[in-house]
């Protein structure tokens, strides 16, 4: 913030002269663009990754408003009570609701950082760690069944069905299903219930590992 304030204090400086030589603010600035634009073309004239940045912007009656007006709008907008903690996303909308500029938010971001006035980003916590299945060795039936809920379309009713299976990876059976027009927790497990004690497995302490594709 504090190269911020020293650039605006320069401006500020520089838009005194202005006002005394009965200048526009704009011409000047797009003046001290195109001299600036001149001489980073002729020191990077090898330099020819991606188009140069044009230096200015459009407003909506046509008008071109250099991108040195556009960032004395933004610290405008930064001053603004209630605005001082705007991100450049807000900033982009503020430009064109209040000063009508057509501009896009890749630009502002750009202007933002050359003002090094951008906020640091909050980084995202993700409630669940992503977890990749571990590869298992199946060597026997009922030491791992998957469980997956497919759905189908009742066209003479225009609804939807669901079926979910329990099937044993070793000996690819399905060993139970539920079939229904809804598909709740409850019915998964109750389906599951039934499933093992069709193996005969409820009461048995090595019980077969159930995964799922953690779908809904």
């Amino acid at each position: 913030m504090e190269i911020a304030y020293k650039w605006v204090k320069a401006r500020y400086s520089a838009i005194k002269v202005l006002k005394i030589l009965n200048l526009n603010k704009s011409t000047y600035y797009y003046n001290i663009n195109s001299r600036d634009n001149s001489i980073k073309g002729e020191n990077n004239s090898l330099n020819k990754g991606g188009r140069p940045a044009p230096g200015y912007s459009f407003d909506i009656k046509g008008n071109r408003i250099c991108d040195d007006q556009i960032k004395e709008y933004i610290l405008e907008i930064l001053e603004t009570k209630g605005c001082e903690f705007y991100g450049y996303l807000k900033i982009t909308i503020t430009l064109k609701n209040e000063y009508h500029l057509i501009i896009n938010k890749k630009k502002v971001y750009r202007l933002c950082r050359e003002l090094d006035i951008l906020r640091p980003q909050r980084k995202i916590k993700q409630k669940h760690p992503r977890k990749i299945a571990r590869n298992r060795e199946v060597i026997s039936s009922n030491s791992l069944w998957e469980v997956d809920i497919k759905y189908g379309y009742i066209q003479e009713e225009d609804r939807f069905f669901y079926i979910l299976s329990y099937i044993d990876v070793y000996d690819r059976n399905i060993v139970d299903y539920y079939l229904g027009l809804s598909c709740k927790a409850e019915d998964v497990a109750i389906t599951l219930k039934r499933a093992m004690l069709k193996r005969n497995l409820y009461d048995k302490e090595n019980k077969p590992i159930i995964r799922s594709d953690n779908g809904p």
